[in-house]
């Protein structure tokens, strides 16, 4: 049995390969995972737990199918869908984590996050962030119609395709990322946003750690299992 991760998938109506492939994959997994931890942009845009697009409620069916038998099933929020909300959850049989979580896994204490506030070098985005995650902010936007929410997404994520910013740029930040690990008293970090797969030797305080960063669902699936034999990166066809 293994415990699995996934981050970055992006589903949406456009990519209708994407979402078949992640309902392959519950499919596939289900019976022999302890759960799975979805840390982010499960969705490429989300406008409202009551928007009644096809992939967001064929999604929603199979994560239920997926947690029928008392598999769990966890997503932190991500940059991109930030505002599912426990309707959503509900529908779906997931289970809302805080932006930061540590679980324990192998006798490890391991925190679970999204990503994107580790990349502190981009200030302007930062800033975004702060306004858009704000609480007032929230309760103006759902005060809007379906369709003026779905138009201010659209053009939101229109703006960050648009905004094309250098890799250092847009990459974690190393003092943000031990930071963060050592607030959390933990030596192994997982998370996505970054789409640079791979598992990072690097050390905090003097001593050895590992942050583990999921990849996107673009062309490939990218996946994260870990078993007694520990942490392994792999990918799956789309």
């Amino acid at each position: 049995m293994a415990t699995r991760f996934v981050s970055d998938l992006h589903l949406d109506v456009s990519r209708p390969d994407v979402t078949a492939c992640f309902i392959r994959f519950l499919q596939q997994i289900t019976g022999t995972t302890n759960a799975l931890y979805i840390l982010g942009d499960l969705f490429e845009v989300w406008s409202g737990d009551e928007d009644p697009t096809p992939d967001h409620r064929a999604v929603a069916a199979a994560l239920r199918a997926f947690t029928a038998d008392g598999t769990p099933c966890y997503l932190t929020h991500g940059n991109r869908d930030f505002l599912i909300g426990q309707r959503y959850a509900h529908e779906s049989g997931i289970q809302l984590l805080h932006e930061r979580t540590v679980i324990e896994l192998g006798g490890e204490r391991i925190l679970l996050m999204h990503g994107d506030e580790l990349c502190t070098d981009d200030v302007s985005y930062q800033r975004f962030r702060s306004v858009v995650r704000s609480p007032i902010v929230h309760r103006l936007f759902f005060m809007l119609p379906l369709s003026a929410r779905r138009a201010i997404a659209d053009r939101l994520r229109q703006s960050s395709v648009e905004a094309m910013k250098p890799d250092a740029i847009t990459d974690v930040n190393a003092t943000a990322v031990t930071t963060a690990m050592r607030t959390a008293d933990v030596r192994i970090l997982v998370h996505g946003h970054t789409h640079r797969p791979a598992i990072h030797r690097i050390k905090v305080d003097g001593e050895p750690a590992l942050r583990i960063v999921l990849g996107d669902w673009y062309t490939q699936g990218s996946l994260l299992n870990w078993t007694d034999s520990g942490p392994e990166l792999t990918t799956l066809p789309i």
